[in-house]
């Protein structure tokens, strides 16, 4: 298990999850608009498939950055086919959030649970189009991970830094057409990757804790 000698960055961010969160007002400043739905996560009787993701962070290896890691999901999956996502799945029975995400961590990137240290959670978001509510689940290795993506699940796995995802330049804009009318989406640009909709919700809120 990892012990004290966080990066600043870490000690920032584990102090910030101990206090309430911004919550949905700090996701919906990426989510696309229009997009229906949103505020149902709010409904404490709220029917949907619930998930644990892991947002994994690791020092960089020279410059005192974090890292943070991302995948792209295989274009064989049912959902989110081809988009940038964290390491996760659905909750099994008698799971809780944490046990999920570091569960599905290790069935698609083969990162072993006992190397991560929880340092809390984020608000839990919840996708309209595939009816999942994501719980997200942050974490930190003091080491690069070794990688060994399932191919079945995982297409891509991005090591983006935090300083890059914080960088005003790389939050950006463009109109898509979805579900067949003009959609405003803000995204997050690394390298050539476009990281949008939940993914981008919840980075949202991680990078307003960080910033605050």
């Amino acid at each position: 298990m990892p012990t004290a000698g966080y990066p600043p960055l870490i000690e920032t961010l584990r102090d910030a999850l101990a206090r309430p969160l911004p919550g949905l007002p700090a996701q919906m400043g990426m989510a696309p608009q229009p997009r229906p739905g949103t505020e149902r996560i709010l409904d404490p009787l709220l029917d949907c498939r619930r998930a644990g993701v892991l947002v994994l962070f690791y020092p960089a290896a020279s410059d005192g950055d974090l890292v943070l890691v991302l995948t792209r999901r295989a274009d064989s999956l049912d959902n989110h086919r081809g988009q940038i996502s964290f390491p996760g799945g659905s909750m099994e029975p008698g799971e809780d959030a944490i046990a999920a995400a570091k569960r599905e961590t290790m069935e698609e990137l083969g990162v072993e649970p006992e190397s991560l240290e929880i340092l809390g959670q984020l608000s839990p978001l919840y996708i309209p189009r595939s009816e999942f509510c994501i719980y997200p689940v942050v974490a930190y290795t003091p080491r690069p991970p070794s990688f060994a993506p399932n191919e079945h699940e995982v297409a891509e796995i991005l090591q983006a830094p935090v300083r890059h995802l914080r960088h005003p330049a790389t939050r950006r804009e463009e109109t898509w057409e979805l579900r067949g009318e003009p959609v405003r989406v803000p995204y997050y640009a690394v390298g050539s990757h476009k990281i949008w909709g939940a993914t981008a919700m919840v980075l949202s809120e991680l990078l307003s804790l960080l910033t605050d």
